[in-house]
């Protein structure tokens, strides 16, 4: 039987649990904890063996006998056995693009070389091709950008893989994988957005709280907005109100059909932009090279900047929030700049 037992044992037992309760509470126990440490000592062979385990990282081979595995998939523990159709690459896991941190350094040498195709360039981790979550080449369309992003891999720490240390690499896997099967949408949002730009509100001039605002609004905004009218030939429609204001229909048509014209890599590095400065404008801005970071964080924090200066900056709040606005912009600014072919 599979419980090892013969049938007038079992026959036996069940006699014995029916007149004294307390003995099958007492047999259940014992065969829960021989079934424990059974599946203990399993865990325990599988692993000295080679087989699944508790760390970050899969290896697995990609032949039998006795060749060796060199394929490496890094990604959460799976119960399913991981397939190793490429023995020479190495795939970051979907917890990559969260900020978790993924499981510690397994290289020791980052290095960059042309795509197998020459369209492209590749990240080396040893010996092994980086490839994106959804296990894409990470086929990277400059020299410069590839060896930026091998910069990164290489300040990883040996205790741990750090994804919010590194922008560049989040950033073209957005790029390669969620651009171009979601472009409309990106876009889409992008413009939904335009009518309640950060450049496009006003404070009102006549209230005495926030007539020094719409000063220094003038003085830093203005140039910009001057530069969006003699880019496209609309003038923008400025407002007071949360609410927003609508904006002419040819300036939101010229808007749109830059963004369409745009590449993967220019989409995400806008996109970023827009997202962290609340400004499809001020993005656009740095797109276009009228706006350089330091100049478009000023902007982006001119009304809280006024609000700083005249109560005080808080700590731990004001300095963390301006420390993270510029990783966000400076990351994408430069990511745009090294993913264009000069």
């Amino acid at each position: 039987m599979a419980n090892g037992l013969q049938p007038n044992q079992t026959r036996n037992l069940k006699d014995s649990c029916r007149s004294r309760p307390g003995l099958m509470l007492s047999r259940s126990c014992s065969l829960l904890s021989v079934s424990a440490q059974c599946r203990m000592r399993a865990t325990a062979q599988t692993q000295a063996d080679g087989g699944p385990s508790s760390s970050s990282f899969e290896f697995s081979g990609g032949g039998g006998g006795d060749k060796a595995d060199d394929a490496i998939y890094v990604r959460a523990p799976s119960p399913k056995p991981a397939s190793a159709s490429d023995p020479s690459s190495v795939t970051m896991p979907m917890a990559f693009m969260t900020g978790s941190i993924v499981g510690k350094r397994f290289y020791k040498q980052v290095t960059t070389r042309e795509a197998d195709d020459g369209n492209g360039w590749t990240v080396m981790l040893d010996y092994r091709t980086l490839k994106t979550p959804s296990k894409r080449p990470l086929k990277l369309p400059t020299l410069a950008l590839a060896k930026a992003i091998a910069a990164e891999w290489e300040y990883q720490q040996t205790d741990g893989i750090r994804p919010f240390t590194m922008p560049l690499m989040k950033l073209a896997c957005t790029a390669l994988e969620r651009v171009p099967l979601t472009r409309p949408k990106i876009i889409e949002h992008l413009m939904k957005k335009f009518n309640q730009d950060l450049v496009f509100c006003r404070a009102p001039e006549d209230n005495v709280l926030t007539s020094d605002v719409h000063d220094r609004q003038v003085e830093k905004i203005d140039p910009l907005l001057n530069w969006l009218k003699s880019e496209f030939g609309f003038q923008p429609v400025l407002y007071s109100s949360f609410f927003g204001g609508k904006q002419d229909e040819g300036l939101i048509k010229a808007i749109e059909n830059l963004l369409k014209n745009t590449d993967d890599c220019e989409l995400a590095a806008i996109d970023a932009m827009a997202a962290a400065a609340h400004s499809l404008v001020i993005a656009l801005g740095i797109f276009r090279g009228r706006l350089q970071i330091e100049g478009a964080i000023e902007l982006i924090r001119l009304e809280e900047d006024f609000q700083v200066d005249r109560w005080g900056l808080v700590e731990g709040g004001h300095d963390l929030d301006i420390a993270d606005l510029k990783v966000q912009i400076s990351s994408a600014a430069v990511f745009l700049a090294l993913s264009r072919r000069i």
